[in-house]
């Protein structure tokens, strides 16, 4: 691929997959509009530090893709979108989630693979590493957030990102509902022809 060539990193979240519904309602939308080979989904390690290697080599493949980040994955696509000078979409984004583990180590389980790993210290630490102030360069970070987040405030994330182009929905929950809905703005911000998706119905994803 090539930087000229509008491409898509999907980054998810803390025990999740490609397989998770807005990964899923991603990859059919990018078929459907014949954008598949622009769309990258990595499994990604519950390791921050494996998470991240993959990640820019995911990057230095792709060129100079948006960031879609989901939960985690917001996390993980704000430090290299800042590292990077890099577009990033976020979607109910955790603000340094580091502070968040206490009293939460131990095991973990992938709600999709069903691995079974330990959250440790070490984790932690190598979180804490990818830790950013707020977007300086705030026109290039969209962050989309539901006030019915079940697992994360809100208003954390409103008050990080301050500045950038913040959409607060009531309702909601962490998954984000209604993401299918948005996938035009989505295409839009990432610098797809918009005669590609114009035509096409996602109301069905």
């Amino acid at each position: 691929m090539t930087e000229s060539q509008p491409s898509i990193l999907y980054i998810h979240g803390l025990n999740s997959s490609p397989l998770s519904q807005k990964a899923r309602v991603l990859s059919e939308a990018m078929r459907r509009i014949g954008q598949s080979q622009q769309l990258h989904v990595p499994a990604l390690h519950h390791h921050p530090r494996e998470a991240s290697a993959d990640l820019r080599q995911a990057i230095a493949r792709l060129g100079r893709p948006l960031l879609v980040g989901s939960s985690l994955g917001g996390y993980y696509a704000t430090h290299l979108a800042q590292s990077y000078g890099l577009k990033a979409l976020l979607i109910n984004p955790a603000v340094n989630p580091h502070r968040l583990f206490d009293g939460h180590l131990g095991p973990q389980t992938n709600l999709y693979s069903g691995e079974v790993w330990d959250l440790t210290h070490d984790h932690v630490a190598a979180l804490a590493e990818l830790e950013v102030g707020p977007p300086g360069d705030a026109e290039r970070f969209q962050v989309w957030l539901q006030t019915g987040d079940e697992t994360l405030d809100y208003r954390q994330a409103e008050a990080f990102y301050r500045g950038c182009a913040v959409r607060i929905q009531a309702g909601g929950d962490h998954g984000f509902q209604g993401f299918a809905e948005r996938l035009p703005a989505l295409l839009a911000f990432a610098g797809f022809d918009p005669s590609l998706w114009r035509e096409a119905d996602f109301t069905d994803l």
